[in-house]
């Protein structure tokens, strides 16, 4: 999506995308997972906690993408997206365009999964979700969730024209030089 070199980054799109559900899930392994390649434990993050609760209208405000995430080894995490979660994204998201995914994580632990992953296709049909099941531990899936969720808001137009600024003045920059007239040379 972007190239970075000299300590400076210069990102063709940027887009803003939100993780969201139940503490523990691996929201953040996932994030990590992706930037780094490498996942250690981390200390649980704060999002999502009730003290926080007046951050929520900002938080979802402008989103391109939302991730709804759940641990397929914990049933509770799964019933809160469809209880909990969904009915908040409902209510902040200022996207209607907004792509969603629902992610089962930690299918690394296939011997304590409680949720199976037809339930989890059922309710991303019922949410209007797109659907994988990774792990944030193994990195299965993991670049395919991100990068799924990218294509999907570049094929939206009117998601692309909420995004970066970025875009928009390397598109200006580009007509400016386009309508300079030639410099150096001769003439026929």
């Amino acid at each position: 999506m972007g190239t970075s070199g000299q300590g400076q980054s210069n990102y063709d799109l940027s887009f803003k995308i939100l993780l969201i559900g139940d503490s523990a899930v691996g929201k953040s392994s996932l994030l990590v997972s992706f930037i780094s390649n490498v996942v250690d434990d981390l200390a649980p993050t704060i999002a999502g906690q009730e003290r926080f609760r007046t951050l929520t209208s900002s938080y979802y405000r402008g989103a391109q993408g939302i991730v709804l995430v759940y641990d397929v080894t914990k049933r509770d995490t799964f019933t809160n997206l469809s209880d909990v979660w969904a009915k908040e994204l409902e209510l902040y998201s200022t996207n209607q365009d907004c792509i969603r995914m629902l992610v089962g994580n930690k299918v690394d632990r296939e011997s304590e999964r409680v949720v199976s992953r037809e339930e989890g296709m059922a309710l991303a049909e019922e949410l209007g979700c797109l659907f994988l099941e990774c792990s944030a531990k193994t990195r299965e899936n993991v670049e395919q969730c991100f990068e799924e969720l990218a294509l999907k808001i570049m094929e939206m137009p009117r998601l692309i024209e909420k995004g970066s600024t970025v875009l928009k003045r390397n598109i200006s920059k580009q007509k400016q030089e386009h309508q300079r007239p030639p410099t150096g040379g001769c003439c026929s």
